[in-house]
Order: C-alpha cells, then sequence, then structure tokens
C-alpha cells in the first residue's frame, strides 16, 4: 500500500467553502469519512474555529451553488443534499450526498476510475487549500490519475503534489511530522529558523507573519496547532514507555 498526499488551491470566487474559510483563517474543516460509488458521492466534515467562522461556513454548504467536492464549474444538475448534524458555538459536523450527472466529476471519482477500488480518503481545508490523503494500492497509476485530476481542474485551481510513499506496517504510528499539515510544519520550521522559541525571541509573532506574507491570526492559529499535536505525540510516546517500563 502507498499514500498518495497533494493539495488544490482554489481561485477566489471557484468554491464558496475555500472564499469563507479564507475569510475566517481560524476555521478548518477535516474529513470524518469520504465515500464514493461510480454513480454518488457522500462525506462528513467536521469543522473547527470561531462563532463567525463556524456560522459564515454553514451558510457556505447551504450555498444553491454548492456541490461537495464537484469540479465542474458550471451548474452540472446534481441533487446535492446537506444537513448539520451537529451545531455548537466553534464546531460543525456536516453531511453532504449527491447523485452523480452525465457532467459530474470529483476527485474521489477521478480516484476511483483511475485507480481502483478499496480506496480510503482523508481531506483537511484552510483558506484556499484543500489537502488530500489517498490510501491506494501499490501498483495503482498514480500519474495516470494526476495527469487527468489536472484536465478536471482547468486553470482556476493549483495542484501540488507533496509526496507518494510506501506505507511502513513496522511503525506503531506516524512520526509527529508527518501528522502535521504542511501550512502548520512550515510555519513552525519558519518559527524556529527566525528564533520565535528563542529566549529572548529574535522576532516576534507579528514580525514573523509579515515575513512570511501570511494574516498575524493566521500564523497564530497553525502555531497553536502544531504545538498541540506535537504536544500530544510527546504525551502519548512518554505514556507508552512508562507502560513498558511497568510491564517489565
Amino acid at each position: 500500500m502507498r499514500e498518495l498526499v497533494f493539495a488544490l488551491e482554489y481561485d477566489p470566487g471557484t468554491n464558496p467553502v475555500a472564499d469563507t474559510l479564507e475569510s475566517h483563517p481560524e476555521t478548518t474543516v477535516r474529513s470524518l469519512s469520504c465515500h464514493v460509488t461510480p454513480e454518488s458521492l457522500w462525506r462528513v466534515d467536521h469543522a473547527t474555529g470561531s462563532a463567525a467562522g463556524i456560522e459564515a461556513l454553514e451558510d457556505a454548504y447551504r450555498e444553491p451553488t454548492f456541490c461537495a467536492d464537484c469540479l465542474v464549474r458550471d451548474n452540472c444538475g446534481a441533487d446535492c443534499e446537506t444537513q448539520v448534524l451537529d451545531r455548537g458555538s466553534d464546531e460543525l459536523v456536516v453531511y453532504t450526498y449527491w447523485d452523480r450527472t452525465d457532467v459530474c466529476t470529483s476527485v474521489p471519482h477521478l480516484a476511483l476510475e483511475r485507480l481502483g477500488e478499496g480506496l480510503l480518503f482523508e481531506t483537511y481545508r484552510e483558506g484556499r487549500r484543500y489537502r488530500w490523503r489517498i490510501v491506494l494500492g501499490s501498483d495503482a497509476p498514480v500519474h495516470e490519475f494526476f495527469d487527468a485530476l489536472g484536465d478536471e481542474v482547468g486553470e482556476c485551481t493549483g495542484m501540488e503534489m507533496l509526496r507518494l510513499t510506501d506505507l511502513d506496517p513496522d511503525r506503531d504510528r506516524l512520526e509527529a511530522e508527518d501528522t502535521l499539515p504542511a501550512e502548520q510544519r512550515d510555519a513552525l520550521r519558519a518559527a524556529v529558523e527566525h528564533g520565535y522559541y528563542e529566549t529572548p525571541r529574535r522576532i516576534d509573532l507579528s514580525e514573523l507573519a509579515a515575513e512570511l506574507d501570511v494574516p498575524r491570526s493566521t500564523l497564530s492559529y497553525r502555531l497553536r496547532r502544531a504545538e498541540a499535536s506535537l504536544a500530544t505525540t510527546f504525551v502519548d510516546e512518554d505514556d507508552s514507555l512508562e507502560t513498558l517500563a511497568a510491564g517489565h
């Protein structure tokens, strides 16, 4: 088995969810499940962020022109169902389903057609960036799929292949850096390189944000998420070592 990780970057006005996430950088969306058949697609997404961001995101999901993951720019004629499963002040869980028309296509549909069955999908959205992780067979024609995807997204959406690696069955868990989205890894690396974590600091958050050309709130959010993930990984590994020592 291998994992393919790539990202799409939506231009302004091409995707209502991407536009909303760009306006609310503290709000992100992670897939809880994503399933596809030749005729349909359904998924459940979990969003977290500010109250304003969650409210705006809920409106974006309900826009008549929004059809989850459909890559067709014009009205594809698909009947898309959206249902809120859970709603809080800072989180949202949304179910979406649609039946495919003759002109519809999507990342999962292209993957099914080009890479075969038995695929696992995981997604993460932040700003205009939409990161996909697909677990697939070792012999699947990845470059054929990526070429077909490029033909479908056209010039309105940027594409970037992040990695294609074999899955190692001997690893009990992914390394902490592998579990971080690329945006969080880049922010963390830049913070270290520019002395943000030194005492005293060589650069403050506003200066670092200006250096990276991102909003201060976006950089702060990415660093907090990265720090939380690294701390959790450290504690989990420490607990595992203590358990192992106790067993001896």
